[in-house]
């Protein structure tokens, strides 16, 4: 008897046979990777996964013999043998990285290549696997697999992390529940029994709500009117769409209805909501819980780094948070939300547990809000893993944006976006008829200002909203401004929790009609409901300054000719914006230009996003030539390992602090000295973190004000600002009005260094 799993059970009565493992996990395999056409591909990775076990030496180690046994590597041998045709070679790299992860397929990386591994001494195998296990005849795919010469190896890459992702998940969740049953315990509930149509119903009613209490104007039969042109096209083939929709008018609720009657018509299994920013994510999912009703709260869930299940208690029993915590490790439910990162960087993913739910993709609509802010260093393959996904695996994705960015292929180069997506279908009911009955600001560009004039321009009007490029501009703006009346100041050296309570002020001053004049970074652009009757704008991408007019006259409360978007220069080479910032604004002047009356319209936005890419070039799109580098590789290099390493969406080059801000962080801060486990702390404890440069985090620590609390059992994960005095945050380095100050910070002395 050959054995999978060993239990404390010395006499091996009630650990589990190889066999019903290996059948078990391919049962669930296949069923995961029949969702995209490889039902085959799933179940033979299932089968062939822990091959090796059939070794005696792995069988002794069971027993507790201590020996090293690589128990993967046998599996890939003989998919990649037994499978000739290319693509028993994409499950060997499955097979193999089932534990550690993808490794590169020739190339040193984090991993031992895949090559050096099928070459290397293995356990002999008992002749038993053959008697006990039936593989299919071919790998095959159930339909067509649509073929992109141009990105060939990228698709075998991309197969190969589906194919893996189907294979791990399977294997941790037929694993976890083989050692739940031993232990006399249910195996864990997962998922969602609620079904989309379900939802449906729940959204008409909300929907329904809505409409009833709605007064009855203008802006809001346009809202209607969209809803309504939207849904009528959920029958349309699955694909890609666009919903272009300007402010205002409704499109978040919208895109889900879209979603659900899109992913109702289709049999599609799940809507997943992908959103630049935390603050956005944790929005948009308050809407949905909120719109879904009695359903809403178990149905949708909120995956991104600041999710804090604990956060939760009281509206969920543990039980609920536990299948809450379970679905974040495989997005199993209706409707999910989370941030981009966490979307795209699990497409690149090699490690197992950022890969696991990629099958889930699978099978879905996937709206992308905010769409036009993927970042261009690594938007070619961005787009064409979002073209890869509508092309092979059965998803349809909706760009969900006010301004649109240029990504539709076509067969004219001057108006094409090489390698990128094809018949994009809009949603939305004649866009540029909709941007002239949404409009409510007037833009335009009001020339270069030194610092005095700015300061004037600011003053100018009881209510305004400036926005600069970078913080120490808008401190030095604020300090300019800081005894008039209604100053306030926004900025990311802010913890999230401070920035929440100063926006809820400044919306209550605004509410009064009292004075108001808000210092911001580009932050505020971010969802971020507010609403001025002017907006003063530093040069920016033309995107940007739409996102800053969505901050003006937001409500229409106001004329359109008195509500204005001033945009500027700064004389001041101190603010000046970085060199990459300098060519959006370079080309929103180009495209102000030749589009000066209607700036914010699509055709307005589409040609300022052509020009951005053209002046980019496709080296600069794709900063790190990962295309390029898949290609070059071919089958037998495929560099799942650097590509892991290379794509991030963003760049972090900094540090985080905790800011002891209120009772709420201090007590977070205090569980650490006696968890066990910290993943519920680190949670509660990101909307208290500031992001730090490097060089920032330097100068704090040699003054002293900062330190990592219990570093030998976290290292610098969890690093704090320091009390001026115990259960007082210190003011020296935590303004009220800006924040943590690392260009000069205060000096702490040893002593005061405790916690």
């Amino acid at each position: 008897m050959f054995y999978a799993h060993s239990t404390e059970c010395s006499d091996a009565r009630d650990w589990q046979g190889l066999a019903d493992h290996l059948q078990a996990v391919a049962d669930l395999a296949a069923k995961r990777a029949a969702r995209f056409g490889w039902e085959n591909a799933g179940r033979a990775a299932g089968l062939l996964h822990d091959l090796g076990k059939y070794s005696p030496a792995f069988q002794r180690r069971l027993s507790g013999s201590g020996e090293r046994v690589d128990h993967s590597t046998a599996g890939a041998l003989e998919a990649k043998t037994r499978f000739p045709d290319g693509l028993g070679h994409l499950l060997a790299y499955a097979i193999a990285g089932h534990h550690a992860g993808l490794a590169n397929g020739r190339d040193a990386g984090t991993r031992t290549p895949l090559s050096d591994r099928l070459v290397a001494d293995l356990p002999t195998l008992s002749r038993r696997w053959r008697e006990e296990l039936v593989l299919p005849d071919s790998l095959h795919p159930d339909g067509a697999f649509h073929q992109r010469r141009d990105r060939a190896f990228f698709q075998m890459a991309f197969l190969t992390r589906m194919l893996f992702s189907c294979l791990v998940d399977a294997d941790f969740i037929e694993t976890e529940t083989f050692y739940t049953v031993v232990a006399g315990d249910a195996p864990p509930e997962r998922g969602n029994p609620t079904s989309l149509s379900t939802l449906r119903d729940a959204l008409n009613t909300h929907l329904d709500e809505l409409a009833a209490k709605a007064r009855k104007s203008p802006v809001n039969e346009r809202r209607a009117d969209i809803l309504h042109h939207v849904r009528a096209a959920a029958p349309e083939p699955p694909g890609h769409f666009s919903l272009t929709v300007p402010t205002g008018g409704g499109k978040t609720l919208a895109s889900l209805a879209f979603a659900l009657d899109h992913a109702i018509a289709h049999g599609m299994d799940r809507v997943i909501y992908v959103i630049p920013f935390t603050s956005i994510v944790e929005q948009n999912a308050a809407v949905f819980r909120d719109a879904l009703g009695a359903f809403g709260e178990d149905a949708v869930l909120e995956h991104h780094s600041a999710f804090d299940e604990d956060s939760r208690r009281g509206r969920q029993d543990r039980h609920s948070r536990d299948k809450l915590k379970r679905a974040s490790e495989n997005w199993d439910m209706p409707i999910v939300v989370t941030t981009a990162v966490q979307f795209f960087e699990s497409l690149f993913a090699a490690k197992t547990s950022k890969a696991r739910k990629l099958h889930n993709i699978a099978n879905s609509v996937v709206v992308l809000d905010e769409a036009q802010t993927m970042p261009l260093a690594v938007l070619r393959p961005s787009v064409a893993a979002l073209d890869e996904l509508a092309l092979n695996y059965r998803t349809s994705i909706v760009l969900c944006t006010a301004t649109q960015p240029a990504l539709e292929e076509t067969d004219n180069p001057a108006h094409s976006f090489a390698g990128g997506l094809r018949d994009v279908r809009e949603l939305a009911p004649d866009p540029n008829s909709l941007a002239q009955q949404f409009e409510r600001v007037t833009v335009r560009h009001i020339g270069t200002l030194d610092d005095d004039g700015l300061t004037e321009e600011l003053l100018d009007c009881e209510q305004a909203l400036c926005i600069v490029n970078n913080r120490r501009h808008a401190r030095a703006l604020y300090e300019s401004i800081g005894d008039s009346p209604g100053a306030y100041h926004l900025t990311t050296a802010m913890c999230a929790v401070h920035r929440r309570q100063i926006l809820a002020e400044i919306r209550e001053v605004l509410a009064s009609g009292s004075p108001c004049r808000v210092v911001s970074t580009s932050l505020i652009e971010a969802g971020v409901d507010i609403d001025f009757p002017r907006v003063l704008r530093a040069e920016a991408g033309l995107d940007s300054i739409a996102q800053a007019a969505g901050r003006c006259n937001r409500e229409g409360r106001y004329k359109r000719d008195i509500s204005e978007v001033r945009i500027f220069a700064t004389s001041n080479e101190d603010w000046a914006p970085p060199p990459e910032l300098k060519q959006f604004a370079q080309a929103t002047r180009e495209v102000l230009r030749a589009h000066g009356e209607a700036p914010l319209a699509p055709a307005a936005i589409t040609a300022y996003f052509r020009l951005l890419y053209w002046q980019k070039g496709p080296q600069e799109l794709d900063k790190h030539d990962l295309l390029g580098q898949i290609e070059t590789a071919q089958l037998d290099g495929l560099p799942f390992d650097m590509l892991e390493q290379k794509y991030r969406l963003i760049e972090n080059t900094q540090r985080s602090v905790i800011i002891p801000y209120d009772d709420r962080a201090r007590r977070a801060i205090a569980g650490l000295s006696h968890a066990e486990r910290v993943g519920g702390i680190a949670r509660a404890l990101q909307p208290y973190t500031v992001q730090v440069p490097i060089k920032g985090f330097h100068a704090l620590e040699q003054a002293g004000v900062i330190a990592a609390i219990e570093p030998d059992r976290f290292g610098d994960q969890f690093v704090v600002l320091i009390d001026e005095h115990p259960g007082e945050l210190n003011t020296n380095s935590y303004d009220p009005n800006m924040g943590l100050n690392w260009s000069d910070p205060t000096y702490r002395s040893a002593e005061s260094n405790l916690w």
